[in-house]
């Protein structure tokens, strides 16, 4: 089972989107027949199959071994993986797929984030050794020293990509993104 598994087809979207399919997938985070899901979910086992068979055929859920119960054979399917992210490219944006290159502007921020999802996904987890680094956290800035801290902030990471920024050794990607929090209260 992967951690992440990206989707970037409609079709994925629609198989995923469903109430129903989403608490079955919830339950085939471990290996289950569709008989054992059913039971769970209080349903029966022939809506359930219905749902993993969407699910299966959409790439979401796996077929991972069968098992004879009274001479029939019954799968025993699981996730695909942990979680699922959808691409932004699957819905779109309303207006057009303008970017927006001005480095201050949230429609900037948004096509960021869009090409790091992407990024992140398509990285191979089964390498044995992937370097990253993720960091978060809060920083408080009183009004009138907002420009001094994107100054600082621009100045720092411009130093490291002067340090850094040779031709030789593994290509790094580094996004930073800066936003106010949702709680601000002017």
């Amino acid at each position: 089972m992967r951690d992440v598994l990206y989707l970037e087809q409609i079709e994925q979207a629609e198989a995923l989107l469903k109430p129903q399919r989403v608490e079955v997938l919830r339950q085939l985070a471990e290996p289950r027949t569709c008989t054992e899901v059913a039971a769970l979910l209080e349903q029966t086992p022939q809506r359930v199959y219905y749902h993993v068979k969407q699910l299966a055929a959409a790439g979401l859920v796996e077929q991972v071994a069968t098992r004879k119960v009274r001479g029939i054979s019954e799968g025993i399917y699981q996730a695909a993986a942990r979680s699922y992210w959808l691409s932004p490219r699957l819905v779109g944006r309303i207006g057009g797929l303008r970017r927006a290159r001005d480095e201050l502007s949230l429609g900037y921020l948004l096509d960021l984030m869009e090409e790091v999802q992407a990024d992140v996904a398509a990285l191979d987890r089964t390498a044995p050794e992937l370097p990253s680094i993720g960091v978060s956290g809060e920083i408080r800035v009183p009004v009138e020293r907002r420009q001094e801290f994107l100054h600082d902030l621009q100045s720092t990471l411009q130093d490291l990509f002067t340090r850094y920024g040779g031709t030789e050794g593994d290509a790094f990607k580094l996004a930073v993104a800066c936003y106010p929090k949702g709680d601000n209260h002017e």
